[in-house]
Formats: C-alpha cells, sequence, structure tokens
C-alpha cells in the first residue's frame, strides 16, 4: 500500500505491505527544492503516512539543521514494533519487499551525492543486518554518516542526541 498525505507544509508518504506488518519506506518533505537526507535506522516503529513519532520528528529536526528538504527512512528491518525484542523474535523481521526498498534508496543516494546517515543502534547486529546493509552500501557507492558511535562502534539512534552534534564519517566508505 502506499499512502500519501500533505499536511501544513509537510507531505508524507510512506511504503506499506499489504498486510500492514512492514514498513519499506518514509518520507517527509518541507521543501520539494532541496534534497532528502536518507536515513537507515533499525525498525519502524507507528510512525506512518499520517503519523510521526518522536525518532522521525527528531530526524526531520536534524535534516533541516543541514539545509535538506525532507528525508527519506528505510530500516535495516521492516517488521513495525516500538520493541527491538519483539522485532527480533518476529520469524521475518526482514520483510519479504525491504532489500528492493534499500536498493533503491542507495542507488538514489549515491548517485545524488549525498550521504548516507546510518543511525540503527546497537540492535543491528541481529542477524548480521547491519554488516549486510553496509555491504549493500559499499556495492552502491553509498557514503555513510552518523551522529556518533557507541562504544562497540554502532551509529547512534539519533533520538537522544544533542541538536548540534555533527555527522561523522561511518564504516569503510565514509
Amino acid at each position: 500500500m502506499t499512502f500519501a498525505l500533505t499536511s501544513g507544509v509537510i507531505a508524507k508518504h510512506a511504503e506499506i505491505s499489504p498486510c500492514g506488518r512492514y514498513r519499506y519506506w518514509l518520507a517527509r518533505e518541507w521543501d520539494p527544492a532541496a534534497q532528502r537526507l536518507t536515513i537507515i535506522m533499525l525498525n519502524p516503529s507507528t510512525a506512518d503516512a499520517e503519523v510521526d513519532d518522536r525518532t522521525i520528528g527528531r530526524c526531520m529536526e536534524f535534516a533541516r539543521r543541514d539545509g535538506f528538504g525532507g528525508i527519506n527512512v528505510i530500516n535495516l528491518f521492516a517488521f513495525r514494533t516500538s520493541s527491538p525484542d519483539k522485532m527480533k523474535a518476529a520469524p521475518d523481521p526482514v520483510g519479504p519487499d525491504n532489500d528492493m526498498w534499500l536498493i533503491r534508496a542507495l542507488k538514489v543516494a549515491s548517485a545524488t551525492g549525498k550521504p548516507i546517515m546510518a543511525a540503527w543502534g546497537v540492535h543491528g547486529e541481529h542477524r548480521a543486518r547491519a554488516v549486510y546493509v553496509q555491504g549493500m552500501a559499499q556495492l552502491h557507492g553509498a557514503r555513510l554518516v552518523c551522529l556518533g558511535t557507541t562504544k562497540a562502534g554502532h551509529p547512534k539512534h539519533p533520538l537522544y542526541i544533542p541538536g548540534d552534534q555533527p555527522f561523522i564519517p561511518f564504516g569503510d566508505l565514509a
């Protein structure tokens, strides 16, 4: 299912599976003339084409700060839940179409020359998914950045990062 909604000055879009269990892509656009920041997070929570959650709001703040006109959000896992434990327990947390959406986003970001923000936190280790997606990024020439790393070297989740934290290189192609 594709949903689109324009709310005030922010156009909202989401690509959600017909069963509703997976969200493959979410976009917010406030300036169509400017490029969007692509963000790879862990898994989608409650945000959709109508509703923003706190994480999406925070991502929009970082994107606006650096002059982007919107965000494209994709995830290591497409299974919709606010609980990493529930996501890990799901039989297919990746989702049947998630890699297609990841590749599409990686190609677009690579073609524009803009970096992709990695923001999946420590749970990206599940099923070695972060390593796999970093390999996809490298294959498509995408440049990864993040808002800092955890002690174990994972890209930090944006929700509790100070607003003035700059993007820093992440991974081999940063």
